[in-house]
C-alpha cells in the first residue's frame, strides 16, 4: 500500500473507515423486526443479508458460495492455491434488540482490508488462500444452540442438531428443507474443513466489556476465550399458606433460592474463603482465576406455582480446571442451604464449553498489526497494545477444534453489547480495518 501521490490514505480512509462504517449502517438496516434489529438463523433477513455481504466480497475480489449451513464465503487463492488457507470471519446474525457491531464489524473489517489490496492489486502476491466466511448463526436464538454454522464448518455440530427444535416446532433439519437445503448426517460431514488446509483462523470483534474504553485505547489483542457451564436449578418447597404456617415450619423456595443466589455471588467473588485444598481442588485452581471468574444467575420463574422455583447458573472462567472447582463447591454449598431449609435441590448442567487459549504466533502478529495500524494513524505510540481475555463466547471457539485462532478486540462505548446502544467510534472501525490489512501483509 504505498503510493508516492498520497493513494495510500485516501484508499485507508475511503475503505477502511467511510464505507465500512457505511456498509455497518447498511447490513443493520437488515432486519426481520420493525424497529429494531433482529437476524436469526435462516430468517428472511438473514438470507438478505448474507446476499448483501457475498455482493460485498464479489466487490472485494472474492469467488463466493453459500454453504448448506447458511455461512457465506469469499476466497482468493493468492498464489498457492494449494497452501494452507488463513480464515477469517465472524457471525452474521444477531440477537433481538441488536446493535450494529456485534459480528458484522468482524465481517466488514476483514472484507474492507482485503478490498484493498484487492484495488491496489496484490491479491495475487498472498502467499497463501484467504477466506472470510460470514458464519449464519453464533447468537443461537432461533434454537439456543450456540455456533451452528461455525460449528458445521468445524465438523463438531453433532448429527443430533438436526432435530433440535425453534418456538415453533420447527427442527433444524425442516428450516434447512423450507430453504431447498437436504442436509442429514452425511451432509453434515461434507461441511467440515479438513484441518491440514487451514493456516489459521483470524477474528474481529467488539470487546463487549468496558476496559478497553477505561485505559483509551482501540484495539487488543485477545489472549483467550473463557469457558463455560450453564446450570439449571430447581427448588422445591411447599405452598404453604401465607398467613397461616408459622416460620419455624416453612418451606419455602423463594426464600431458599435468595439464599443459593447470594451464594454463589459470594463464592464467585471470593473463591479463595470457599475452595478446599484438595483433590477437588489445588491452589493453582484459585490462582489461575486471574479476574476471569464471572458467575451470573438469568432467568428466575416460579411456574408452575410458587412451591417451585427455577433459575439459571452462567459459569465462566479462562480455566476449565478452576471452572470445576468452583462447580464442586456450589453444588456442596447449595445442597446444604436446601437441605437446611428442608426442601428439595436439582442442579442440572445444561451446557458446557472448554475455554480456548489463541494461538501466541497469531497473536504476535496481531499484536504487531494492532501497532501498526495505530502507527499509521497517529505516528509514534508509546503505550503497548493491550492484551484482554474474552469473557464472551465467539466463533473462534468453534473454529479452534480444526486450527489455531486469534482475535483482536475494538473498543465500545460502555463496553454496551447486545443492544441499540451499541456503539464503535468511525475511527476505532479505521483502526480495526488497518489491523487486518496490515497483518494480511505480512502474508505477501
Amino acid at each position: 500500500m504505498e503510493d508516492t501521490n498520497g493513494r495510500t490514505k485516501d484508499l485507508s480512509a475511503e475503505v477502511l473507515r467511510d464505507e465500512a462504517v457505511a456498509r455497518l449502517h447498511e447490513l443493520g438496516q437488515v432486519s426481520d423486526g420493525q424497529g429494531h434489529l433482529e437476524r436469526t438463523f435462516m430468517s428472511p433477513a438473514s438470507i438478505r443479508a448474507g446476499n448483501l455481504i457475498r455482493q460485498w466480497m464479489e466487490d472485494a475480489g472474492l469467488k463466493t458460495w453459500v454453504d448448506q449451513m447458511g455461512n457465506v464465503h469469499g476466497r482468493t487463492e493468492g498464489n498457492n492455491a494449494s497452501s494452507e488457507a488463513l480464515l477469517l470471519g465472524s457471525h452474521l446474525d444477531t440477537v433481538i434488540d441488536a446493535g450494529i457491531f456485534d459480528g458484522s464489524l468482524g465481517i466488514v473489517s476483514a472484507l474492507s482490508a482485503v478490498k484493498v489490496l484487492h484495488i491496489n492489486g496484490k491479491l495475487g502476491e498472498l502467499v497463501r488462500p484467504v477466506e472470510v466466511i460470514a458464519f449464519s448463526d453464533e447468537e443461537g436464538v432461533r434454537f439456543q444452540s450456540t455456533f451452528l454454522g461455525s460449528a458445521a464448518v468445524a465438523g463438531i455440530l453433532p448429527n443430533s442438531a438436526l432435530q433440535i427444535m425453534d418456538k415453533r416446532g420447527l427442527t433444524l433439519q425442516d428450516v434447512l428443507k423450507e430453504k431447498m437445503v437436504e442436509t442429514g448426517a452425511d451432509g453434515l460431514l461434507q461441511l467440515k474443513y479438513d484441518s491440514a488446509s487451514v493456516w489459521g483462523y483470524v477474528e474481529v470483534h467488539i470487546e463487549q466489556g468496558p476496559v478497553l474504553e477505561s485505559i483509551g485505547f482501540p484495539l487488543a489483542v485477545v489472549k483467550g476465550i473463557a469457558g463455560q457451564t450453564r446450570l439449571k436449578v430447581i427448588v422445591r418447597g411447599s405452598q404453604g399458606h401465607a398467613g397461616t404456617v408459622p416460620m419455624s415450619m416453612r418451606q419455602d423456595p423463594m426464600a431458599a433460592a435468595a439464599e443459593l443466589i447470594v451464594s454463589l455471588e459470594s463464592l464467585c467473588k471470593r473463591p479463595e474463603d470457599f475452595l478446599s485444598y484438595d483433590n477437588h481442588c489445588k491452589g493453582s485452581d484459585l490462582k489461575s482465576h486471574d479476574g476471569s471468574l464471572v458467575c451470573t444467575v438469568g432467568e428466575i420463574s416460579t411456574w408452575p406455582s410458587a412451591s417451585n422455583v427455577t433459575f439459571t447458573v452462567d459459569i465462566r472462567a479462562i480455566d476449565d480446571m478452576g471452572r470445576e472447582a468452583v462447580i464442586y463447591e456450589l453444588h456442596n454449598q447449595m445442597y446444604k442451604i436446601c437441605d437446611r431449609r428442608s426442601v428439595s435441590c436439582l442442579i442440572e448442567r445444561k451446557h458446557d464449553a472448554n475455554a480456548v487459549m489463541c494461538n501466541r504466533e497469531l497473536s504476535s502478529k496481531l499484536k504487531s498489526a494492532a501497532y501498526s495500524a495505530m502507527k499509521r494513524m497517529y505516528g509514534d505510540i508509546q503505550e503497548d497494545v493491550p492484551e484482554l481475555m474474552s469473557g464472551a463466547g465467539h466463533d473462534a471457539m468453534a473454529m479452534s477444534h480444526i486450527t489455531r485462532v486469534g482475535m483482536l478486540f475494538v473498543r465500545c462505548r460502555g463496553g454496551i453489547s447486545h443492544s441499540p446502544e451499541e456503539h464503535v467510534l468511525e475511527d476505532d472501525i479505521w483502526a480495526a480495518g488497518l489491523a487486518v490489512l496490515a497483518f494480511l501483509e505480512t502474508q505477501m
